[in-house]
């Protein structure tokens, strides 16, 4: 994961050359980003199944040349071909294949410390964060971001396939097959399932909206206030290495006090974040509003994940999971294109972090409601 979600990131770190060189607007190239994720979250309904029945080896194993043919299409030169590899060959064929099937196979093989472990898993997207930006920056200044792209393309390649092959069908496979002939989940939280879930997934789609946000635009932002892309890409970096360390320590909370708490927790951390990255102009200012926002955000989406885990039964972890990825990838989505929708219409991205907020504000809500439902039927189920 750490290498494949290496992939979407040349486009926000060249979002200015790209635009420049396309002859658009920042919408084009935040638009591919945003597809990138909409792509890996669309494309996870079908994968966590097709993973399930096949193995995570093979749909790792394709995602990853899917990732590669992705970046080399979305060098042409035209806006269609970076939306077509990003949106389809990088996102609906290529992470989709490692996201939702790793998240539901690392599940599988934990009971006890489980949260820990898909904080774990879910942390090699922030070392890709930590770890490429500034590779790409340099590389992009030098060789330019079509041959950036396609040689990180040829890597991915070199890399993911070799580690997919590894992977073997987790030890609680015949459990899982065998909880599938049982009953379905029951009621949840005393709601319908589908209700549950439904709450679930609206208010994974409003905390990832602005959790896209500095993501997508940050390098972005720096420059417009006279911050070079250099010191802009390590700000990014330092966001997404905070997120990294700080998603172990959500982890071990999770663990303790469940995945609904964790995600309320988390996405309070990010509503404070984003109000002071919208208030700061200074570069000392945004490396600490960066790392802020990085602690806050990290534990949110695989408490998700945990939160569906403990909710319902195992064997419907192949179809309840990607559900609730896909609404968050949707939101990292809009919320990457909104940013940069909102700047190309009045020139600053003030108005853009504003919508962010209030998003995270509904977001508080659903969950603190979902908290409060769980405290009152004092539910606490263990799927194994």
């Amino acid at each position: 994961m750490c290498v494949s979600y290496g992939a979407p990131l040349v486009a926000v770190v060249a979002l200015k050359p790209i635009a420049a060189d396309l002859g658009s607007e920042r919408s084009v190239p935040a638009l591919a980003y945003s597809l990138a994720w909409l792509g890996t979250a669309v494309g996870g309904l079908v994968m966590g199944r097709i993973a399930e029945r096949i193995g995570v080896r093979w749909t790792a194993g394709f995602g990853a040349v899917m990732i590669a043919l992705g970046l080399w299409v979305s060098t042409g030169g035209a806006p269609w071909q970076l939306y077509l590899g990003h949106g389809v060959l990088m996102g609906l064929l290529g992470n989709a294949g490692i996201n939702a099937p790793l998240y539901i196979y690392v599940s599988h093989w934990f009971d006890r410390r489980r949260g820990t472990a898909l904080a774990l898993i879910s942390s090699g997207q922030y070392v890709a964060g930590t770890f490429w930006p500034p590779i790409f920056e340099h590389a992009i200044a030098t060789a330019g971001w079509q041959r950036t792209m396609v040689v990180f393309g040829v890597g991915v390649v070199a890399a993911v396939v070799p580690l997919a092959l590894l992977l073997r069908r987790p030890p609680a496979a015949a459990h899982v097959a065998a909880a599938a002939a049982g009953s379905a989940a029951g009621a949840v939280l005393g709601w319908r399932p589908a209700f549950a879930l439904g709450l679930l997934a609206a208010a994974s789609f409003c905390c990832c909206v602005p959790m896209a946000m500095p993501q997508g635009h940050l390098v972005a932002l720096c420059t417009d206030l006279g911050i070079s892309p250099a010191h802009g890409a390590a700000m990014l970096s330092l966001l997404l290495g905070t997120a990294f360390v700080s998603r172990q320590f959500w982890g071990w909370v999770a663990d303790r006090v469940g995945g609904l708490r964790t995600v309320l927790a988390g996405s309070a951390c990010q509503a404070a974040a984003l109000t002071a990255l919208a208030l700061t102009q200074d570069e000392t200012g945004l490396f600490i509003v960066s790392a802020a926002f990085g602690f806050g955000f990290s534990g949110i989406i695989p408490s998700y994940v945990l939160a569906i885990r403990d909710l319902f039964p195992a064997s419907e972890a192949a179809r309840r999971v990607p559900v609730v990825l896909l609404c968050s990838g949707s939101g990292m989505a809009a919320g990457a294109w909104l940013a940069g929708a909102i700047y190309d219409h009045v020139g600053f991205y003030a108005p853009a972090l504003a919508l962010g907020i209030g998003f995270n504000l509904i977001n508080l809500m659903l969950v603190g409601t979902l908290v409060l439902r769980e405290r009152q039927t004092r539910l606490r189920p263990l799927w194994a």
